[in-house]
């Protein structure tokens, strides 16, 4: 999952299509960015046929409602918030909530969340989360998110990660598109790596 913090609507057009170019298939644009719903509206209109486009940093239902307005379609959370998790699951959102314990696991579960991320994942680390891992439902979809860089993919993979975002090591405000599509490929090839055919 790209995560775009800090993009703004003049640039998201050109940065998203090298993303998808790259192989990601899931896009967020935090909230805390500059006019972040018209840049989910924006990378939805021109690219949703071809990646989920969604929005992170959503701490409140209200919010939850006018990202599925600006068409987005999945929410991330930096925490465990039952009212965003059921306001985005009966707005047909996919949820991915932020969690670090195993009670905010299962919590975040019985809620009904669709996949868990686990922030910030290097407080955690590796032997934090096999031990999280162990006792979740098999088919748990886990992210792990904040600190975990290509050069770890394998080892937080092995540990029962599906899934990473990657935020400042992908993109930053002052990041040309250029660099975005090198960055990309980096991560892509490590992820691709662990699972040929993959997408981040």
């Amino acid at each position: 999952m790209a995560i775009l913090r800090g993009v703004k609507p003049a640039g998201i057009l050109d940065i998203v299509e090298v993303l998808i170019e790259a192989g990601f298939s899931q896009i967020e644009v935090p909230l805390n960015s500059p006019d972040a719903l018209k840049s989910i509206r924006m990378a939805q209109d021109r690219f949703g046929k071809l990646s989920a486009i969604g929005a992170g940093t959503v701490l409140t239902a209200e919010q939850v409602r006018q990202v599925r307005a600006a068409g987005g379609t999945f929410i991330v959370s930096p925490n465990y918030n039952e009212d965003v998790i059921r306001t985005t699951r009966s707005e047909g959102m996919a949820s991915y909530p932020g969690v670090l314990t195993p009670t905010e696991c299962f919590a975040a579960l019985k809620a009904g969340a669709d996949a868990l991320k686990i922030f910030p994942a290097f407080q955690v680390g590796v032997k934090g989360i096999q031990a999280v891992r162990a006792v979740l439902p098999k088919r748990t979809v886990v992210y792990a998110v904040g600190g975990v860089g290509p050069a770890e993919f394998a080892q937080y993979a092995e540990a029962g990660c599906q899934g990473f975002g990657m935020a400042s090591n992908l993109y930053r405000p002052d990041f040309t598109a250029a660099q975005v599509s090198e960055n990309a490929k980096e991560i892509i090839a490590a992820y691709d790596a662990l699972k040929p055919g993959g997408d981040a």
